[in-house]
């Protein structure tokens, strides 16, 4: 079970996981140890997490959700399985926490008297700039 905070948690079946050999560090041990953690987890299937925060999740990690529906978190950082796993792990929560967290709503605002001044006076001064090039009388 993966708690993503006191409300949200993901179970353990929903999670499969693989493992391959890893391209980071490690030195000859790369070459023998299967250390690079991959982590899929079927998005459509789970049912503890709300339908909005599926929607934020697939808009934001839309790189890492394969066709099948399935979203794909790798993690090669370690030399060791167990902590590429934990790795995945805490990667997924932070996706999760951030689809859970819902955007605040823009509010539209006016423009400040000043900026409504500096604006005219630019433009002021650019027409006379171009009047000041102009030919006395000509076309």
């Amino acid at each position: 079970m993966v708690s993503i905070d006191d409300r949200v948690s993901i179970p353990d079946e929903e999670l499969e996981w693989s493992f391959a050999r890893s391209g980071g560090p490690g030195g000859q041990n790369v070459n023998k140890v299967a250390s690079k953690a991959v982590l899929r987890w079927r998005l459509m299937d789970n049912t503890t997490l709300p339908e909005e925060a599926k929607a934020r999740l697939r808009g934001q990690q839309r790189r890492r959700i394969t066709t099948e529906g399935e979203l794909l978190i790798t993690s090669q950082e370690h030399r060791d399985q167990e902590r590429n796993k934990q790795a995945c792990v805490e990667k997924l929560q932070e996706m999760v926490l951030a689809a859970l967290t819902a955007p605040k709503p823009r509010r539209a605002t006016k423009p400040t008297r000043g900026s409504k001044r500096r604006r005219l006076a630019e433009k002021r001064h650019r027409t006379a700039a171009k009047e000041a090039r102009k030919v006395p009388g000509g076309e």
